[in-house]
């Protein structure tokens, strides 16, 4: 298995307009629609010749948002910067920032359709 397997990943959401702008206003970036049948999908940022995973957010009839066991990171240059907009843009912080030793920082929050996601910013941005 190479480094960095994951390839993908979608947060489900039951609000499509509520979730877009909690995303949008958080991480100060646009989404962008992709073409799906059955289902209403939103991708964030991808680079597709780079290394790293990118996803989407997406409404689909019978699966709800809020779900367990999974949480995707999101990358931060400086993870207090998102946890100023969390609130504001209608989610909640469920751990500050707080560091991990030699892997950086993180902080997890609650965006507004009940999941948890991670940031995380490596120690190099910290210096």
């Amino acid at each position: 298995m190479k480094s960095n397997p994951i390839v993908w990943c979608e947060i489900y959401v039951q609000n499509m307009d509520r979730a877009k702008r909690f995303y949008e206003s958080v991480f100060q970036m646009k989404l962008e629609k992709l073409e799906s049948s059955g289902m209403d999908m939103w991708a964030f940022p991808m680079a597709m010749d780079q290394v790293g995973a990118s996803g989407a957010l997406v409404q689909m009839e019978g699966v709800k948002s809020g779900g367990s066991g999974t949480i995707p990171y999101f990358h931060c240059d400086e993870v207090a910067t998102e946890l100023e907009r969390v609130v504001a843009a209608g989610g909640h912080i469920q751990q500050p920032k707080m560091s991990i030793g030699q892997y950086g920082f993180m902080a997890m929050i609650v965006d507004t359709e009940g999941n948890m996601i991670g940031l995380h910013m490596s120690p190099k941005e910290s210096s």
